[in-house]
């Protein structure tokens, strides 16, 4: 049995996960644990974690994955284990998802711890001031402070986990406002498979959603009923086909969305029209172009051989102005010889 609990600072994850490791004789492991262990055991993931927070960096993703890698590959986890403080990242379960799958192993549950962090910041504070008026010396994180900055930190790193998990259909929750013993008693039939979800999660209160859903789900089946016994039954799986058809065509356009890959193809199909009508648009423009030379060459050309058709017609009429002044001087010679 491979689990996950989730939940923030002083849920009782602690305390749930040592009552599993009894009753199933699984192990419990806790990154910390792992990394000390590791480090005083001096193999080669522990050494690489020591001389990294010895510079007083935090161990990355793939050191704390190789320790988990190690560990439980160990004669003791064969039975199974419960994760405790990790992962705490989306990236940090993704890359314990690979770990598993790589090793054909698969986690069988993720459980949620779901409490109010407001009565957990109030337990605190009371419990911090009955050892105060004791005299009993305080630890480093009872303090109200801490602790809530420790739950932003959680909600900020840890929180989306839950959607994580949900997404693929292994998040359970339980209650863990109700006393430590219910709790167990809750994980163990969730785990058993007997659990239903109310026994674990908190009632909802009335008059909210689930009042509305369960009025509208008892008035559908008042309703299917009374159709049923009614005669007005479709005549015909003909008309009922018929009746079908009609509904459909009925819809709204916008009610239906297009599938991806026609919202590809449409977008191919415009981003292909876009490239022709370019294409058609830069052929126009040379073809007007080529015209406009084409009109400029042939007025060129007509312009020329005008020009020269005028210079001959010039020439013409200069030659015959001549050959006239020749013929009148050839006559006025004659005349004075006769």
């Amino acid at each position: 049995m491979r689990l996950i609990l989730l939940g923030p600072p002083g849920a009782g994850k602690g305390t749930q996960a040592q009552r599993l490791v009894e009753k199933h004789k699984i192990v419990q492991l806790s990154t910390g644990d792992m990394l000390r262990a590791a480090v005083a055991a001096e193999t080669p993931v522990g050494l690489r974690a020591k001389s990294i927070m010895e510079a007083g960096q935090l161990v990355p993703d793939e050191v704390v994955v190789a320790i988990i890698a190690d560990r439980i590959g160990q004669p003791d986890a064969r039975r199974g284990f419960v994760l405790d403080g990790f992962p705490r990242t989306v990236p940090q379960a993704e890359a314990l998802d690979e770990l598993l799958a790589e090793r054909g192993l698969k986690l069988d549950a993720v459980i949620e711890l779901k409490v109010d962090e407001g009565i957990l910041v109030k337990r605190i504070e009371t419990r911090v001031a009955e050892m105060t008026a004791r005299g009993e010396p305080l630890r480093k994180d009872d303090n109200a402070e801490v602790l809530k900055g420790r739950l932003a930190a959680y909600h900020a790193q840890t929180a989306p986990l839950a959607g994580y998990y949900d997404a693929k259909g292994m998040l359970r929750g339980v209650d863990g406002m109700a006393p430590i013993d219910d709790v167990t008693a809750a994980i163990d039939k969730l785990l058993s498979g007997a659990a239903t979800l109310d026994e674990l999660e908190p009632k909802a209160k009335a008059g909210t959603m689930w009042d509305t859903v369960s009025e509208t789900v008892s008035g559908l089946v008042d309703k299917a009923a009374a159709f049923m016994a009614s005669d007005n039954k479709p005549a015909s799986p003909k008309a009922a086909r018929k009746a079908r058809k009609k509904a459909v065509a009925a819809k709204p356009a916008a009610a239906t969305k297009p599938s991806r890959a026609k919202a590809v193809k449409s977008a191919k199909k415009a981003k292909k029209t876009r490239k022709v009508k370019k294409a058609k648009t830069v052929t126009k423009t040379v073809t007007k172009k080529t015209v406009k030379k084409s009109k400029a060459k042939k007025s060129a050309k007509s312009a020329a051989k005008t020009a020269k058709k005028g210079l001959k017609k010039t020439k013409s009429a200069a030659a015959r102005r001549k050959g006239g002044r020749g013929k009148t001087k050839s006559r006025r010679r004659l005349t004075k010889a006769s």
